[in-house]
Formats: structure tokens, sequence, C-alpha cells
């Protein structure tokens, strides 16, 4: 029992320190692959269970990754509040609706996402242009893109940063560096909130968590060392990470909907 517990804690670290290492690396996506991780590879069974857990590992790499993009001054304050107090709003109601859905049909929900988030990171991030911030009337499109992205953070426990990212510059004409600084905010918000709400029902496994987390703070330390020798390569990386995704996504499927057809 103490050998598997020690294997398990083992395979937690080394799979956060794998998101952790792709965050840094490519930016956005890499915390996708918490949920099929702690899934598949760390063994944790529960589907809640595992969302639960990937909600806070995700809320804690995102504020990690906020401090040096404050530093640099990508950080604003002001549209990271706005956006984040609706967004709040939507990561309790997106996370009670969660928990509500059977966890299978709930994975197979999680694994067509993952088909999304593989399609975007294809197209790349594209660049905002010239700085328009601010944009007239802001604040009230902010509010419900807040609204939307944070129901479908808290519904996956996911950080959503795919879809923040370009909601934040539709919004406000930001430039895509402060976008990216001023999400991080709005992804650890989230991630709390939704780990709050599964951890009232008891869904976080806590010890697990904290090795998932202190893996991904060696990753990611890891990943800002390698982004630097690899910055030219930077779009065959995302490709390849892409095509990641999309064969995790469509292990998932299959998985899941194996199990549902086989309980009917």
């Amino acid at each position: 029992m103490t050998h598997l517990l020690s294997m398990q804690a083992l395979l937690a670290i080394l799979c956060g320190s794998l998101v952790g290492f792709s965050l840094a690396l490519i930016g956005g996506g890499g915390s996708i692959l918490a949920v099929p991780l702690l899934l598949y590879v760390v063994g944790i069974h529960d589907p809640h269970l595992v969302i639960g857990t990937s909600a806070l590992a995700v809320a804690i790499n995102a504020f990690a990754n906020l401090i040096p993009h404050a530093r640099a001054g990508h950080v604003r304050w002001k549209v990271a509040f706005t956006f984040a107090a609706t967004g709040i709003v939507g990561a309790y109601l997106g996370s009670s609706l969660g928990k509500a859905v059977n966890g299978q049909h709930l994975l197979v929900f999680f694994a067509l996402l993952m088909l999304v988030v593989a399609a975007m990171m294809l197209r790349g991030r594209r660049s905002s242009g010239p700085d328009r911030y601010p944009l007239p009337h802001m604040y009230p499109r902010l509010g419900v893109t807040g609204l939307g992205a944070g129901g479908l953070a808290g519904f996956f426990g996911i950080g959503g940063g795919f879809l923040i990212v370009p909601g934040l510059m539709l919004a406000t004409g930001m430039e895509i560096i402060y976008a990216i600084g001023t999400s991080l905010f709005a992804v650890g918000a989230f991630g709390l909130t939704a780990a709050a709400n599964y951890a009232i029902s008891g869904l976080i496994d806590w010890p697990v968590a904290a090795e998932f987390i202190g893996g991904g703070i060696i990753g990611g330390w890891l990943g800002a060392v390698a982004a630097k020798r690899l910055a030219k390569t930077r779009g065959v990386l995302n490709v390849i990470f892409a095509i990641v995704i999309v064969l995790v996504a469509i292990l998932m499927l299959y998985k899941s909907l194996h199990t549902l057809w086989g309980a009917h």
C-alpha cells in the first residue's frame, strides 16, 4: 500500500512538472492536460475528484505565473478585477453545474473542449496589432465576457486562458502581452472559486494537489529556461502540442463513451 502511495506521489509530481513545463514553454493550453494526466496516469478514477483537484492546481499555477507579469507591468489591474468579478459568479455557477453532471458525461464534454483548444492552438494566437486600449463602453463587454469564460472554467475545472486572452483583447483593445498578463489573475480567481466549490463537497485530493503543484513549479522553471532557447521553434512546438491534445482527447472520448455504453 505504501509503495502504491509513493508511486502515485511520484507520478503526481512528474505530471505536474509536465503541465508546468508546457505552460512556461508555449503559454496557454498546457493546463488542459491536467485532467487527463490525473485521470489516466496518476490514477484518480472519480472524474469530479479529478476536476476539483485540477482546478486548485491550475489556480495556484496561474497566480505563480502572474508575479513576473505583474513585475513587468503587463497586468491591467482595473480590467483584471472587473473581469474576475463577474467571472467568479460564472465559475461558481459552472462548477455547481459540473458537480451535478454525470462524471462520464463530463469527461465526454471535456474531450470535445480539448479538440476546440487544439484547433485554436493550430490557428495560433494572432497579434492584436496597435494597442487600442481602452475601447469605449468596454466595462459592460468585460462583464459579459467574464461571466461566460468563468462559467466554462468552473464547469471543466480548467484555467480557460485560451478563451480569456482573446476575450480581453476583443473587449478592451489591449495588446496581447497585456491580455496574457491580465488573464492570469482571472484564471487564478476562477480556479480558486471552482476549487472551493468542489472542496465543500469533499472533491479535492489534497496530497495529490500539493504534489502536482510542487511538480508544476519545478516544470515551470525548466520550461522558462527552455523557452528562451527554443523561441524560434515556438510555432512547431505549438503544432506538436496541439497534436498531443487531439490524441489525448480521442483517447478520453473512446474510454468515456465505452464506459457509458457498457453501463447500458
